[in-house]
C-alpha cells in the first residue's frame, strides 16, 4: 500500500511539473511575459539548481563549503568552449560542463574532504579564487575582457535541467547513500565507527553538487552574451550559501523557497546593489536571532502533507468510531 501511495505522489508530481512546464511556455511563445520576466524566470531556476547542488554538499553531507561559484564559473566557460570553440551541441555543452565541475569537485575534494569545518572553508574559498584568477589570465577565454557567448539558454532546457537536477537530489538523499551522507552530518566519528566510508561519501556529495554546479554555469553562461571571471567571486558563492542557510539546513524544499524568495529581491533591486546586500544581512541577522534553523529547518513540505493527511485520516476514523 506504502509502494502504491508513492508511486502515486510521483506521478502527481510529474503531471504538475509537465503543467507548469506547458502553462510557462504558452505564456513565452504567446508574448504575454516581456524578455525581463522570463530573463527573472531562468535566473531563478539556475538559482534553484544553485541551492539545491550546495544543500547536498552543506545541508546532508554537513561539509561547509564556500567555493560553489568556482564549479559554476568551470561549467560556464567549459560549455562555452564548447559550443563557441568547437561548435558543437548545447546539449553536450551542458554534460561537458558539469563533467567538468564534477572533475573539478574531485580534484579538489579528495585532498581537501579530509579537513573539517573552518578548515575546508578556507579550502573551498582557495579553490574558487584560484579559479577566478586562473580565468583572469587565460587569453583564450578573453582574460578580464571575459568571453562572448550565444544566447542558447531557453525554457525547455531550464525545466529539463531544473526537473532532472530535483530528482537525482531527492532519490540521493532518500537513498542509503544518502542516509550515509546525513549519518556523517549527524556525527562523523560515529558513522565512521560504523563502518560507513566517511571520506568516499563526502567525495561523492561533492563531486554531484559540483556536476549540477556546472549544469547551472553552462545554463547561466548561455543566457547572457558576455561571461566575465568577475561574476563568478566570493559574493556569488557567498549569495549561494545565503539560499541553503536561509531555506534550512537540510531542506531542499527550504533551499527552493530561500532561492525563490531572494532572487526575486535581487532582481528588483539590481540598480541598487548596496541596498541588496544590506537587505541580505538584516535578514541573515533576523533568522539567526529568531529562527536559527531557517524557514523549513530540516523538514520537507512532503512532511507537512502527509502530516496533514494524517490528521485528515485520524478525523475520519473518529468518526466512523462515533458513529
Amino acid at each position: 500500500m506504502t509502494t502504491i501511495k508513492r508511486k502515486k505522489g510521483f506521478w502527481l508530481s510529474i503531471v504538475a511539473s509537465l503543467a507548469v512546464f506547458v502553462v510557462i511556455q504558452f505564456l513565452i511563445t504567446g508574448g504575454i511575459l516581456n524578455s525581463f520576466y522570463v530573463n527573472t524566470l531562468f535566473f531563478m531556476a539556475i538559482n534553484i539548481i544553485l541551492a539545491v547542488s550546495l544543500h547536498l554538499i552543506i545541508g546532508i553531507t554537513g561539509q561547509f563549503s564556500i567555493g560553489h561559484a568556482g564549479f559554476l564559473a568551470v561549467g560556464a566557460y567549459a560549455s562555452a568552449i564548447i559550443t563557441m570553440k568547437m561548435q558543437m551541441p548545447f546539449s553536450v555543452a551542458l554534460l561537458v560542463g558539469g563533467l567538468t565541475a564534477a572533475i573539478a569537485g574531485l580534484i579538489i575534494g579528495i585532498p581537501s574532504l579530509r579537513l573539517k569545518g573552518d578548515y575546508l572553508a578556507i579550502a573551498t574559498l582557495g579553490f574558487g579564487e584560484i579559479v577566478r584568477i586562473m580565468l583572469l589570465n587565460v587569453e583564450y577565454v578573453g582574460g578580464a575582457s571575459g568571453m562572448q557567448v550565444s544566447h542558447l539558454t531557453t525554457w525547455p532546457w531550464v525545466f529539463t535541467f531544473l526537473l532532472i537536477t530535483l530528482i537525482v537530489i531527492v532519490n540521493f538523499t532518500n537513498s542509503t547513500h544518502g542516509r550515509a551522507c546525513i549519518s556523517i552530518r549527524e556525527d562523523e566519528i560515529a558513522a565512521d565507527a560504523m563502518g560507513i566510508n566517511t571520506t568516499y561519501y563526502k567525495v561523492i556529495a561533492f563531486a554531484i553538487g559540483a556536476f549540477f554546479a556546472g549544469v547551472a554555469g553552462g545554463l547561466y553562461a548561455h543566457n547572457f552574451y558576455i561571461i566575465q571571471p568577475t561574476n563568478f567571486g566570493f559574493l556569488k558563492s557567498f549569495d549561494i550559501l545565503i539560499f541553503v542557510v536561509l531555506g534550512g539546513l537540510g531542506s531542499m524544499s527550504g533551499s527552493v523557497i530561500a532561492a525563490i524568495l531572494l532572487t526575486i529581491v535581487s532582481t528588483f533591486l539590481q540598480e541598487y546593489p548596496e541596498t541588496r546586500m544590506i537587505i541580505y544581512s538584516l535578514v541573515l541577522v533576523v533568522m539567526m536571532l529568531y529562527r536559527p534553523q531557517g524557514l523549513m529547518g530540516t523538514k520537507e513540505l512532503t512532511s507537512f502533507f502527509k502530516r496533514q493527511r494524517a490528521v485528515e485520516g485520524g478525523a475520519e476514523n473518529d468518526k466512523h468510531t462515533v458513529a
